[in-house]
């Protein structure tokens, strides 16, 4: 736990995605989030989450769906959203805390 601490500490944001291997939904947001990484390179960095195998972690951050994205920056957590997001919308966003 206190290694993710570390992680969503950082000075840029961190886009969470706590997902599922059974989770379609997941599967589709896989090549999302890699468009996504592509635009930005390193202004964000994405971390995915296996609740399944992190469900202490999952739990406490109340994740009771799959996908559910978190975006940190210096710990703090500044967007949350369940369910499929398409790339633009993921941009805009990080885009909107990255200074």
């Amino acid at each position: 736990m206190s290694k993710f601490s570390e992680l969503i500490n950082q000075d840029k944001p961190v886009l969470i995605d706590f997902f599922a291997t059974w989770c379609g939904p997941c599967k589709m947001l896989t090549p999302i989030l890699k468009q996504v990484k592509d635009q930005l390179g390193d202004a964000v960095v994405i971390l995915k989450i296996d609740v399944d195998k992190n469900q202490s972690l999952a739990a406490t951050y109340q994740v009771r769906g799959v996908p559910t994205l978190l975006l940190f920056k210096s710990g703090k957590q500044l967007w949350r959203q369940s369910g499929l997001v398409q790339k633009e919308e993921l941009v805009n966003i990080i885009t909107k805390f990255k200074s």
